[in-house]
């Protein structure tokens, strides 16, 4: 909490100490003078008499510190000096205490005149002395058995004794931190936006196969194959195909649609190098655009797209006659066709139901880029069809309540999650996620190894296409049977 709202918590951490300084200049410095007062009894006699005595001393001294106070102590004082005040505003100023088990008063005055100060301490100090001789003064005559003395005069100050500078500061300082951390709690509170792994953990607990982080270059090169062959980029989509291997290994089907909450999530560069990764790794890949609303796919991989998806199930040609090498693995695209009318329909229908048998029979894996599910019911009728769904989460994309709502709709079709792929994450700051991976020598890495990394963004669409005037779909070489993995991007082009 304190790591996403820091700016916050320092900012009135700030204000705090400018409000704690801004009160030290603006209030007048007050100066405090002191003097001090011993109470003794008056006469000699034996050590018990003594005793007694001082045991009556210090009895008597509460009753005169609160004598000082008192008009008997503070109106000769105003008429020594000529003060333009009344007893009581000058009882304001005037504070009177003594120790325990002592026979010691001390006064303390405090004015904006450390002169001033000085001469009403000593004034009341007199006054004092003069009253409690008074008080204390036999009826029948005779002198005082108490006697007051003062024994450390009042002083003019040298330093004013407020305001406290660095007890104003300090006290800015922890009600501006204190005040920071409220705000932030409540911002923290009202802010349901998702961020980060510990936001997704408290709407489900479907695994999260991947977290890829947030690219620059991903506008412009969101292919894996324009990513660095040992970039933290490339080295997220391995993790994630991994992953996926193991999510996927009690699925019978082999195909897996890719969707999102809303666009803009980066679904369809997760479908795409998802593909491109599994046929990095041997396997025979198809690669279906079925968001027949925006397509985007055939634009990231440089085909054609005016004959693909649609056009099959229409009837108007061979799925055969319509898949498109990629790349120099056994990558193979089928684009979304025509945008049509009815896509909902169109991804229902026993016809697409029928073409993912053939694709699957053909394929090791059929990777389908999905209508995010939230705007559309697309994604929800197509997650009945196929063997797992992949829901990819923009961070600071979406709303907690929105990826709920996605789920929602997964269970609802009776859709299985295979799991969520955390994109767009930050670099920095309390959601990040970096991946380091250093290579011993960037010189060591064989030409295999390289070479499926360094594969043209758009390949020739002569070179290696095979076609068939069969009923059965193409099947390119490999014939694994291993489950689906995958490997996410960041779609910032969605």
């Amino acid at each position: 909490m304190v790591r996403r709202n820091w700016l916050i918590v320092v900012a009135c951490t700030l204000v705090g100490l400018g409000f704690g300084g801004a009160a030290s200049l603006l209030v007048k410095p007050t100066y405090t003078a002191e003097t001090q007062l011993f109470v003794a009894i008056q006469g000699t006699g034996s050590v018990q008499e003594l005793q007694q005595g001082n045991t009556f001393s210090q009895a008597r001294v509460q009753s005169y510190v609160k004598t000082v106070v008192t008009p008997i102590v503070l109106q000769p004082t105003i008429d020594k000096l000529g003060l333009t005040m009344s007893s009581e505003e000058l009882a304001t100023k005037v504070k009177a205490s003594t120790d325990l088990n002592t026979v010691l008063i001390n006064i303390a005055v405090s004015d904006t005149s450390p002169v001033q100060a000085a001469a009403i301490a000593q004034a009341v100090a007199d006054s004092l002395v003069a009253a409690v001789e008074s008080l204390e003064k036999p009826k029948a005559g005779g002198s005082s058995p108490v006697g007051l003395s003062v024994i450390t005069p009042a002083a003019a100050p040298t330093s004013p004794s407020a305001p406290n500078t660095r007890l104003n500061l300090l006290v800015g300082l922890i009600g501006g931190m204190a005040v920071g951390l409220g705000a932030a709690a409540l911002r923290s509170a009202l802010d349901k936006q998702l961020r980060g792994e510990s936001d997704v953990r408290r709407i489900t607990d479907a695994p999260i196969l991947g977290r890829i982080a947030f690219s620059q270059d991903a506008s412009k090169n969101p292919l894996l194959t324009q990513a660095p062959l040992q970039g933290p980029r490339a080295e997220s989509y391995r993790q994630l195909r991994t992953n996926m291997q193991f999510a996927s290994v009690s699925t019978v089907s082999r195909s897996v649609a890719v969707t999102s909450s809303m666009p803009g999530e980066g679904k369809s560069t997760t479908a795409t190098n998802l593909a491109i990764a599994l046929a990095q790794s041997g396997q025979a890949v198809c690669l279906v655009d079925a968001d027949l609303r925006r397509p985007m796919v055939s634009e990231y991989l440089g085909l054609d797209r005016n004959a693909g998806l649609t056009t099959t199930l229409v009837g108007a040609a061979d799925v055969n006659d319509l898949l498109q090498p990629w790349g120099d693995g056994n990558l193979y695209v089928l684009t979304s066709g025509q945008i049509p009318p009815n896509p909902s329909e169109l991804l229902g229908s026993e016809e697409m139901k029928q073409l993912l048998i053939r694709l699957e029979q053909a394929f090791d894996a059929v990777i389908i880029d999905a209508p995010p599910l939230l705007p559309v019911t697309d994604a929800s009728v197509l997650a009945q069809q196929v063997g797992g769904v992949l829901v990819v989460v923009g961070s600071r994309k979406i709303k907690q309540h929105d990826l709920e709502k996605s789920l929602g709709a997964l269970e609802l079709v009776g859709g299985k999650l295979l799991g969520v792929v955390l994109n767009l994450l930050p670099s920095k700051g309390p959601d990040a996620y970096s991946y380091e991976y250093r290579a011993y020598d960037a010189h060591e890495n064989s030409p295999k190894s390289s070479a499926g990394m360094r594969r043209g963004v758009s390949p020739s669409r002569d070179n290696g296409r095979k076609s068939r005037s069969d009923s059965q779909p193409l099947k390119p070489g490999g014939g694994h049977s291993n489950p689906v993995g995958a490997m996410p991007g960041s779609d910032t082009r969605r």
